[in-house]
């Protein structure tokens, strides 16, 4: 059996197809930080995010063992819409907009740590972390959702479009209008990230 990991996800998919769970252990594995972290900036509660993303990967499954995966080569932006529409449809169901912001829960930056940071150096973090998330929490929603989708789900501006439903102008219009904004609380702020 080949490395999964040297895998694509093409070919992990079609290992799981063929009944080989490791493979989408593989995908799992490979694409749960950017899922899930997109997911809990969406709807800024963790427990809720898990739910969330543990649907995704059910819907996932059950598409690809039914024979309806279609997306060749672009896994992530299928599976990122996936997890956009159960948000969405969340938010429908209870009838509110989604709202960021700052949960308490889990600091989701964490993720983001490759080597043990001095205490300084995570107080810091964090403080730049929590002043970017009350920011964000400020923008009007659309423009909220695509430095999302763009900062941290790493998603292209086109994948953006195709996931909101608004043309690939639209979209960079929002990121251009949201980092304006960001600037200007910065500079009203006088914050320094």
């Amino acid at each position: 059996m080949q490395v999964m990991y040297k895998l694509n996800d093409e070919q992990l998919i079609t290992l799981f197809k063929k009944g080989h769970s490791t493979a989408l252990e593989e995908l799992v594995y490979r694409h749960k930080d950017k899922l899930y972290t997109s997911i809990v900036l969406l709807v800024k509660d963790a427990f809720l995010a898990e739910d969330i993303f543990q649907d995704t990967f059910i819907k996932i499954i059950d598409t690809i063992r039914g024979d309806r995966y279609t997306e060749k080569g672009k896994f992530l932006p299928w599976a990122m819409r996936i997890a956009h529409n159960l948000c969405v449809d969340h938010f429908r169901k209870i009838k509110r907009t989604p709202l960021i912001k700052t949960s308490d829960d889990k600091d989701i930056f964490n993720v983001l740590g490759f080597s043990e940071p001095s205490a300084e150096e995570v107080m810091m973090t964090r403080q730049s972390h929590d002043s970017v998330r009350r920011m964000l929490d400020l923008l009007p929603e659309e423009q909220r959702e695509v430095i999302i989708l763009r900062h941290y789900a790493e998603l292209s501006f086109k994948e953006i479009a195709d996931l909101t439903q608004v043309s690939i102008n639209t979209a960079l219009g929002r990121m251009r209008y949201g980092l304006i904004n960001l600037r200007k609380m910065m500079t009203e702020k006088q914050i320094c990230l």
